[in-house]
């Protein structure tokens, strides 16, 4: 006979460990550990030994400050790109919430994630290579900022921590409208942090991801902002080496590119630079002489700020291949496809603009982040008003600028003709203006009226007046007649050939867009 399976028997508690969890024996004694204190407690036991579940305590305890982490690295909105992934090990410290709470002290308010010196750590941003970021406030200016801290595991780096201090030099000696300002500098602190600009916004990577490719304003917009930040950054002889769309922030609710993270950014004179063993940068945005581990100058900035570009229209990088080497090669040896065949909703002439950026010689590029934020802003102003902004001719092939220039000389004969009609109104009006506003005391003074003849008969002396003209009683109202008819005969004129110069114009910009 069988024997019978008392409830509490530990025979009976390990089917909950063992057995299949829809077989009867399971299910009988799952319904018993519910009700069953003492069960619940022998289970325990029998899962594992009380060392085993100490560990497991300290690795699986979460108070409201590990949840928080949690919940903002599992709701991150932006998808890390290939471009973005350091190795497993580096990711798995920067996001561990066991090294979060390394950094931070005990906050002094319940809702808070922890403290930084005077800075109250609110929620986790980001993270990264080199450490991690954070949303804090200000307890002595009152204002939100962002907090980035290096790294525990690379805080006991004297070279880490000189290169995150340089970081913080570099861009703090940048002030413009499209660069993160720095508010602080804590590098003597343990872990080393700085102070920035809090953006409440996305970065132009989330965006992509999101959106795909972006609208030709935006993409002028931003890539024109961009500009502008790389050409104060080279005013101060500083190179970014890093500019991808993962460093440029965009501001929610205002159309504001802002540029960061000039944690590689080095001066332009630093000899060291090709001699360090250590290929800085992210590799779909590098450059060809900066993937050749060669010395960079402002030149290389713009390679990278064409791939930007092409990324916002294309909706992916310029340059892929299986592995970073292959990424390396292609950006040094290959071009990248064509914009119009990923989208062909691209004008001609900006992948024009993007080509010469991607010129694989630096002197084949344009020269000047200044020079490329101006033309920019040129192509944005022909975009949103092409009536009255026409295309830089630099970015114009001969065909494009020979149809340009004929185009524009139909207009400026148009223009001609029509100051000439007008002229030539104004004239006639001069020429009939005082004949219609003669005063009668002129005419009184001047002699009889033309219409009025007095004379005598040879023959028989009889006297013989003509009858008198009638008083020019509607002169004015004549006079405002024939005026108003020649200024609407004049006017219609002028409007004609002003719609006419308009169509050319349009004609003449849509050639000069389409491929």
């Amino acid at each position: 006979m069988s024997h019978q399976l008392e409830p509490c028997e530990d025979r009976r508690l390990r089917l909950l460990l063992t057995a299949a969890e829809d077989s009867t024996e399971y299910k009988t004694a799952a319904t018993h550990v519910e009700s069953c204190l003492n069960c619940q407690t022998r289970l325990g036991a029998l899962a594992a030994d009380v060392q085993e579940w100490s560990e497991a305590r300290e690795l699986l305890t979460t108070n409201g400050d590990d949840l928080q982490i949690e919940q903002e690295l599992r709701d991150r909105p932006r998808r890390l790109s290939e471009d973005d992934r350091t190795s497993d090990d580096d990711r798995s410290a920067a996001f561990n919430s066991a090294v979060v709470r390394q950094l931070l002290s005990p906050p002094s308010h319940p809702e808070m994630l922890g403290r930084l010196g005077r800075y109250e750590i609110e929620r986790l941003i980001g993270a990264g290579g080199m450490g991690v970021v954070f949303k804090g406030f200000d307890t002595e200016l009152n204002r939100p900022v962002a907090i980035k801290a290096l790294a525990p595991h690379l805080a006991g780096s004297g070279a880490a921590r000189q290169r995150f201090a340089r970081e913080a030099r570099a861009a703090a000696a940048i002030v413009h409208e499209h660069v993160v300002a720095i508010h602080d500098v804590e590098s003597e602190q343990d872990p080393p942090f700085l102070v920035m600009q809090y953006v409440a916004g996305h970065s132009l990577q989330a965006r992509i991801d999101r959106d795909g490719p972006l609208s030709i304003c935006e993409i002028l917009r931003i890539a024109r902002q961009t500009a502008s930040a790389l050409a104060a950054a080279h005013e101060q002889g500083l190179v970014h080496r890093d500019v991808k769309p993962a460093n440029i922030l965009l501001e929610h609710q205002v159309d504001r590119a802002l540029l960061t993270d000039f944690g590689l950014a080095r001066a332009s004179d630093d000899a060291s630079l090709t001699r360090s063993g250590h290929l800085p940068g992210t590799p779909h945005y590098m450059s060809p002489e900066q993937a050749r581990g060669e010395a960079v100058d402002p030149r290389s900035d713009l390679f990278s700020l064409g791939s930007v570009l092409y990324a916002m229209c294309a909706g992916r990088p310029p340059f892929r291949a299986e592995s970073s080497l292959g990424v390396l090669r292609r950006i040094t040896d290959s071009e990248p496809r064509p914009l119009r065949e990923i989208n062909p909703q691209v004008p001609t002439w900006l992948c024009r603009l993007v080509e010469k950026l991607h010129a694989k010689h630096p002197g084949d590029r344009f020269q000047s982040a200044s020079q490329v934020a101006e033309l920019l802003q040129c192509c944005l102003a022909h975009v949103q008003h092409p009536e009255s902004h026409a295309l830089p001719e630099s970015l114009l092939e001969s065909g494009d600028r020979d149809h340009a220039a004929k185009a524009r000389t139909r207009v400026t004969s148009f223009a001609v003709i029509a100051s000439t009609l007008v002229l030539t109104g104004l004239g006639a009006l001069a020429v009939f203006l005082p004949r219609w506003h003669s005063s009668p005391a002129d005419d009184h003074n001047a002699g009889p009226s033309p219409r009025t003849v007095q004379s005598e008969s040879s023959t028989s002396g009889a006297s013989v007046v003509e009858t008198p003209a009638p008083p020019a009683a509607d002169v004015s109202t004549q006079w405002d007649d024939e005026v108003d008819a020649a200024l609407d005969r004049v006017e219609e004129s002028i409007q004609q050939l002003d719609g006419e110069s308009r169509q050319l114009f349009d004609v003449s910009s849509r050639n000069s867009i389409e491929p």
